[in-house]
């Protein structure tokens, strides 16, 4: 009887060899999977950088084109006053106008 008491004890232990081996593939699986995510999150981090440069580029382009626009200091005043509005904003809305009062006065009313 003792000779079948060890097949038994083979058999276990060839079982519990299959799930050990089983849950150290999976561990290995999680690491490079672990691996891939955080090359994928270098990959997004390098184009999130580049998307922000790049529309901190555009905007400094932006306020630069707004800043060559020459407006007339009375319309500015008369904007703010009328509207009452801050100068800095009846400023900003006239120079996106290109200097076009009655467009400015328009925009804000709408």
């Amino acid at each position: 009887m003792e000779g079948a008491d060890e097949g038994v004890d083979r058999v276990v232990d060839s079982k519990d060899l299959q799930q050990q081996s089983k849950a150290l593939d999976k561990l290995t699986d999680h690491v490079e999977d672990r691996q891939l995510d955080s090359s994928r999150v270098q990959t997004a981090m390098a184009s999130i950088a580049a998307s922000k440069e790049a529309d901190w580029n555009a905007m400094r382009m932006r306020e630069r084109e707004l800043a060559a626009v020459k407006i007339n200091s009375a319309d500015v005043d008369i904007i703010a006053n009328e509207l009452e509005l801050d100068k800095k904003v009846a400023e900003r809305t006239l120079r996106e106008h290109k200097g076009d009062a009655v467009a400015a006065i328009r925009s804000l009313l709408h």
